[in-house]
């Protein structure tokens, strides 16, 4: 069965870093017979009338795309820069506004319990920090990685199979990108099979 992919490059810049790594991995996934959805953040409309989840407001085409493609995966790949310790709040909101109550999860109406409606995926992260990652473990445990993996994919079902922090990326050399372009091509590979 040929595996279907979502990419989301959630950097709201375009040519970062963040890209070429989609596009290594986006590579190796079709060498493999995957067929791939691409989203960039930085091509997203996201209005500003957003007032959390009492209100009732529908969501913007952009957002709508991007849930018509998690559904549609059978894969998600994120990719996301490291900033004050989180992804871009613009990214942030892409979260906060589209993987909501009744797409991502369902709560209960009694208890703490909840459905996780989209079991049965599985996720690849990839998050680019000037902090190198071993400092990033030693100092802050690693926020940005628990995140995506427990709090954000993990509650909704999805399992991740990798999330993987490259870093720091102002002090690496050209070797050591291409290394991880590399790297970011033999996961878009593996993912596909």
């Amino acid at each position: 069965m040929t595996k279907k992919i979502f990419i989301w490059v959630a950097h709201p810049t375009t040519g970062s870093l963040n890209h070429a790594i989609a596009d290594a991995y986006e590579a190796g996934a079709k060498q493999k017979g995957a067929h791939v959805r691409r989203m960039n953040l930085n091509e997203m409309t996201l209005s500003a009338d957003f007032d959390g989840y009492t209100g009732s407001a529908e969501l913007d085409p952009d957002l709508v795309e991007w849930q018509n493609s998690v559904a549609w995966a059978d894969h998600i790949l994120i990719i996301h820069p490291y900033w004050w310790g989180a992804m871009p709040g613009k990214a942030k909101e892409v979260l906060d506004r589209a993987l909501t109550s009744r797409f991502g999860f369902k709560y209960k109406a009694r208890g703490l319990g909840w459905e996780k409606l989209l079991a049965g995926k599985t996720a690849d992260a990839f998050i680019t920090s000037d902090t190198p990652p071993l400092l990033d473990i030693l100092l802050y445990r690693k926020p940005a990685r628990r995140v995506i993996k427990n709090q954000v994919l993990g509650f909704c079902g999805v399992k991740v199979k990798k999330v993987v922090q490259f870093g720091s990326v102002k002090l690496a050399a050209p070797k050591k990108i291409q290394g991880w372009l590399k790297r970011a091509e033999a996961m878009g590979a593996k993912a596909s099979s």
